[in-house]
């Protein structure tokens, strides 16, 4: 005979469920910290300077080396995204206490996927707009610098990756 004193009556509707941050709420809190506007001007400016790189090479590459512009593309990819990384790990999120070799792997997945959202663009501009492939070599960058951005704080670069590789090791 069960005893009543110590029988539990649980319904699921009574246990608490953590209820996860929307995205835009996320945004919206991110944006009130001065600390996250002054990690995105960083960003900007080593975003600024890894553009001037990839216009540079691929500038290099397509007009005095006569290589094939898709080629041209992800040769000046690679430079800008090395030099990217290294001052986006050092400068723009201080994450020295990881290891690179956790990062960089992700930093270059992130960088890919951008890459890829730019080659797009690239190609659009160039084959069905018909811009100049130099100047749309920088819309293209440009637009998917954003994407770079998050990607980066959120993923490659954040406190709870790295926490993660920490524990996991």
């Amino acid at each position: 005979m069960p005893d009543e004193a110590t029988a539990v009556d649980i319904h699921t509707g009574n246990i608490a469920r953590s209820v996860p941050i929307r995205p835009h709420l996320r945004l919206l809190h991110g944006l009130r910290k001065p600390a996250n506007w002054l990690q995105l001007v960083r960003f900007g400016i080593v975003g600024g300077v890894g553009f001037v790189v990839n216009i540079a090479v691929y500038a290099l590459c397509v007009h005095a080396l006569a290589i094939d512009y898709h080629v041209a593309a992800v040769i000046a990819w690679t430079v800008a995204v090395i030099n990217n990384f290294v001052l986006n790990r050092h400068w723009t999120f201080d994450a020295r206490d990881g290891r690179a070799s956790f990062q960089a792997p992700r930093f270059f997945l992130v960088s890919l996927i951008a890459l890829g959202a730019s080659l797009l663009m690239l190609v659009l501009l160039v084959e069905v707009v018909g811009l100049p492939k130099v100047p749309a070599q920088a819309l293209a960058v440009a637009a998917s610098m954003p994407l770079n951005f998050l990607g980066n704080k959120l993923w490659s670069f954040s406190a709870g990756a790295l926490e993660g590789y920490r524990t996991a090791r």
